[in-house]
């Protein structure tokens, strides 16, 4: 076969990431020791509310033996230190690696006198003109300019280089800390991933005996139902089905969404989401939950943080997040993919042994589920209930 034969692979979304982490600046233009400085204090002011990471490299030039058993001949070491867990890796991280170890970091700050990253930051400091100007090539996004205290104004060769260089922000690196770091969380709060909807309806509802996602609950389709309230809070919703003849069935004022990872129910319609736009988070919900209303979607929407892998619903049943009405973020897809390379592809084992933020369901019976027919019957005596409950008021 010739090299114009060849075929290339299937191309598929990739998230918008950068050497690290989705958003990640790296900081040059200043001593090293002034880096990790203003990191210090950046990650002080937000980690409270997102989680941070810093990506250096040592400057201790007499550590020439490998630490640990890495000295023997191992390739990997953990270490738990108690209040801290340390990993050595006796090869360079790959940036795949990288990406991988990052993957559940809001915003990674790099020393960019050493790496680099898709967004910097640059420190306009006299004593490291020649220092930044050797860099210069690195200035590709900047995005905020710090003034050391022996500069006033921007050096021409930056000017030069940036033509965009008066649209951005200026400040004072050491009197304007507490602007720098609202600069960082504007940032966070713009990047803040869409939500996008996903009402599960593949299921081929072996126990009810028929499709529970046609089941006419509200004067439509449940799925469609599902669907409508979803559109209230969501950039785009899409029905999942299991494949395209399901999908023909599907109303066309709605967008269906067939499953790529097949043959793993609820976790390959939520690995087949975040295929279709792995940048997107995805507000997922089963089509067998008909006592779930706008208050109780308004409610996990309101409580949604981005920080964690996920925002769920505890199961009233036990103490188990609910996973199949939760919101997944985009961190959450590679989580989800690494538990599949494990062998597991249960979301509610994802959930439990994940770092997400669980909510108590705002009404006692929302997450009532309708699998069989005795359960069909017993959901239709409560909404009769509430219907005549309304009626009589």
């Amino acid at each position: 076969m010739t090299l114009n034969e060849h075929k290339k692979h299937t191309a598929i979304a990739r998230p918008a990431n950068g050497n690290f982490g989705r958003n990640e600046w790296a900081i040059l233009g200043a001593s090293c020791t002034v880096i990790k400085l203003l990191a210090d204090q950046v990650i002080t002011g937000l980690s409270h509310q997102y989680k941070c990471a810093y990506a250096d490299t040592s400057h201790n030039d007499d550590m020439i033996q490998l630490p640990g058993r890495l000295a023997n001949g191992a390739v990997l070491e953990y270490t738990d230190q108690l209040n801290y867990s340390q990993l050595n890796y006796e090869a360079p991280l790959d940036p795949f690696k990288q990406r991988e170890l990052f993957s559940a970091m809001d915003l990674v700050l790099i020393n960019g006198n050493h790496q680099q990253a898709k967004a910097q930051v640059a420190i306009i400091d006299t004593n490291k003109r020649a220092s930044l100007q050797k860099r210069i090539a690195q200035l590709t996004n900047v995005q905020l300019f710090l003034l050391a205290d022996n500069a006033s104004e921007l050096f021409d060769f930056v000017k030069e280089a940036i033509p965009n260089w008066q649209e951005i922000p200026v400040l004072r690196l050491n009197n304007d800390t507490l602007q720098i770091i609202e600069f960082f969380k504007d940032k966070l709060k713009q990047t803040k991933p869409i939500l996008n909807g996903l009402v599960l309806a593949g299921g081929k509802s072996a126990r009810m005996g028929f499709d529970k996602g046609t089941v006419n609950w509200y004067g439509k389709e449940q799925r469609y139902y599902m669907a409508d309230l979803l559109k209230e809070h969501c950039d785009q919703v899409y029905i999942s089905c299991r494949d395209v003849e399901q999908q023909k069935e599907i109303a066309p004022e709605y967008i269906s969404l067939p499953d790529t990872f097949t043959g793993l129910g609820p976790y390959g319609a939520i690995l087949s989401a975040f295929r279709e736009n792995p940048d997107r988070a995805w507000l997922v919900i089963a089509c067998d939950l008909p006592l779930v209303d706008a208050g109780v979607i308004q409610h996990l929407v309101d409580n949604r943080n981005t920080a964690t892998i996920a925002t769920a619903y505890q199961s009233p049943q036990n103490e188990f997040p609910e996973p199949l009405i939760t919101i997944y973020e985009p961190k959450s897809y590679p989580v989800m993919l690494q538990f599949l390379a494990q062998g597991y592809s249960c979301p509610r084992k994802v959930l439990i042994n994940s770092d997400i933020t669980s909510l108590q369901s705002p009404k006692d019976d929302a997450l009532a589920n309708v699998n069989t027919p005795d359960e069909l019957d017993r959901i239709k005596r409560i909404l009769h209930t509430k219907v005549a409950s309304t009626n009589a008021s």
